[in-house]
């Protein structure tokens, strides 16, 4: 997968797809919004199956306890959690379907550097041209027929 500014390259075919507000960056830091250039391996797959069906069979189920660590300063940084957590974090299963398929990026993972920036993930975009956070959005339908499609080594290259 080769994302450009044309889109998301994979199997031949492109993809519409939107990256972090802060553009794309050779130097992430935790809140920047940016996405981070150079070439990361999907290590997993998270999906709702109270909205989907697993899109793989090595698709992980999530629920509502699930979170997403990302305070610098947690020995958790960077990690999926559960509730009750103290620290800051993101909360998983969202009221809106952005999240009801994730494939994770070995972005800053699995020994998280402090600050350097957690998760960067593929997900549900809010729309066409409507940035993420830092992440990579993408239509739902395309974002499903990609995550049915990848294999162990496929890489995703942020250009």
């Amino acid at each position: 997968m080769v994302v450009s500014p044309r889109g998301l390259r994979f199997w031949g075919r492109y993809f519409p797809c939107t990256v972090g507000r802060g553009g794309i960056t050779s130097r992430k830091a935790e809140g920047d919004g940016a996405t981070p250039r150079g070439t990361h391996r999907i290590v997993g797959m998270l999906y709702r199956p109270d909205r989907i069906s697993a899109p793989a069979r090595w698709g992980v189920p999530i629920g509502p306890g699930d979170l997403w660590c990302d305070d610098p300063t947690h020995e958790d940084y960077n990690l999926m959690v559960r509730r009750p957590f103290p620290a800051s974090h993101e909360v998983l299963s969202r009221a809106d379907p952005m999240y009801d398929l994730i494939l994770l990026t070995d972005w800053n993972w699995p020994y998280a550097q402090k600050r350097k920036g957690s998760a960067i993930f593929m997900h549900q975009w809010r729309g066409p041209l409507r940035p993420t956070a830092g992440c990579i959005g993408l239509d739902r339908t395309h974002l499903r027929w990609i995550a049915g499609k990848i294999s162990y080594d496929t890489r995703l290259i942020v250009l």
